[in-house]
C-alpha cells in the first residue's frame, strides 16, 4: 500500500514525474506548427509521445493499485464494523479476552483514520493520469496534424513536378520547332539542295521542249501514213478476187484470165 512519500498532492506529482519532461512536453506543444515542422522536429515529437505513453501506462497501473487499495481498506472497514456486534457481545459474555479486543479496535481505528489518505492517494493518481491522457491526447493530435500536412505536401510537391515535367516537355518541343524553323530558312545544305532540285527540274522542261520539236516532224509522218493507209484500204473495199489480183499484178484482168 502506497504512503504519502510516494504520492503525495498532484502538485508534488507532477514536479516529481514530469521534471524536464514536463518542459519539454509543453514547448513542444506550444512551438508545434505541422506546416512548417520538418521531419527532426516530428521525430522529436513522436520520442516526446513515447515517453509520456510509457508514464501513462505506470500511472495507469499506479492507480488501478490505489483504487484497488481503497476497495480492500473500504471492506476491511465494513467487516471489523459488523465483527464489533459480535466482538461486543463476546467480551460481556467473558468469551474473548479484553486484550484481544482492544487490538482489534486500533486496528479497526488505523484502518479508518488511514481511509482518507488513501483516497486522497487515489484521487491524485487518477488526476495524474488524467493529465497525462490530456497530454498524450494532445501529442498524437499534434502528429496527426503533421502527417496530414505532410501528405498534402508530398501531393502538392507531386503536383508541381508533373507540372514541370510538362512544361519542360513543351519547351523542349518549342526547341525543337524553333530549330527545324531554322533549317528551313538558314540551312546552306538544305538551300543547296533546293537550287538543285529547281535546276534539274528545268533542264528536264528543256529537254521536253526539244523532244517536242523532234517528235512533231514524226507525228506529221505518222499521221499521212495512216491517212494513206485509210485511202488504200477504202479503194479495194468491195474488190473481187480477180480484180485484186489485177490490182496486184499491175496487169489487165483480161490479159489474167487468157
Amino acid at each position: 500500500m502506497s504512503n504519502l512519500n510516494g504520492w503525495g498532492l498532484t502538485a508534488r506529482l507532477i514536479s516529481k514525474h514530469f521534471g524536464v519532461l514536463g518542459d519539454k512536453i509543453s514547448e513542444a506543444i506550444a512551438n508545434f506548427d505541422p506546416e512548417t515542422a520538418t521531419e527532426a522536429d516530428r521525430d522529436c515529437l513522436a520520442d516526446t509521445l513515447r515517453e509520456t505513453a510509457q508514464k501513462l501506462a505506470a500511472a495507469r497501473a499506479s492507480f488501478n493499485k490505489e483504487h484497488t487499495d481503497v476497495v480492500k481498506l473500504r471492506e476491511l472497514i465494513a467487516n471489523d464494523e459488523k465483527a464489533s456486534l459480535t466482538l461486543a457481545e463476546r467480551l460481556a459474555a467473558g468469551s474473548i479476552s479484553e486484550a484481544t479486543v482492544s487490538l482489534f479496535c486500533d486496528e479497526l481505528e488505523a484502518n479508518k483514520a488511514r481511509l482518507p489518505i488513501e483516497l486522497q492517494e487515489e484521487a491524485d493518481a487518477q488526476e495524474y493520469m488524467n493529465e497525462l491522457q490530456k497530454i498524450v491526447d494532445a501529442l498524437s493530435e499534434q502528429l496527426a496534424q503533421f502527417d496530414a500536412a505532410a501528405k498534402k505536401a508530398l501531393q502538392n510537391l507531386a503536383a508541381a513536378k508533373a507540372q514541370k515535367d510538362l512544361q519542360e516537355l513543351r519547351m523542349e518541343r518549342q526547341n525543337q520547332l524553333a530549330s527545324l524553323n531554322g533549317i528551313k530558312g538558314h540551312s546552306t545544305a538544305l538551300n543547296a539542295l533546293t537550287r538543285r532540285a529547281e535546276k534539274v527540274s528545268n533542264e528536264a522542261a528543256g529537254m521536253r521542249i526539244v523532244a517536242d520539236i523532234a517528235q512533231k516532224p514524226l507525228d506529221q509522218a505518222a499521221e499521212i501514213a495512216a491517212i494513206r493507209q485509210s485511202v488504200a484500204q477504202a479503194d479495194t473495199a468491195g474488190e473481187t478476187t480477180l480484180q485484186r489480183l489485177q490490182r496486184l499484178s499491175g496487169k489487165p484482168a483480161e490479159s489474167i484470165a487468157a
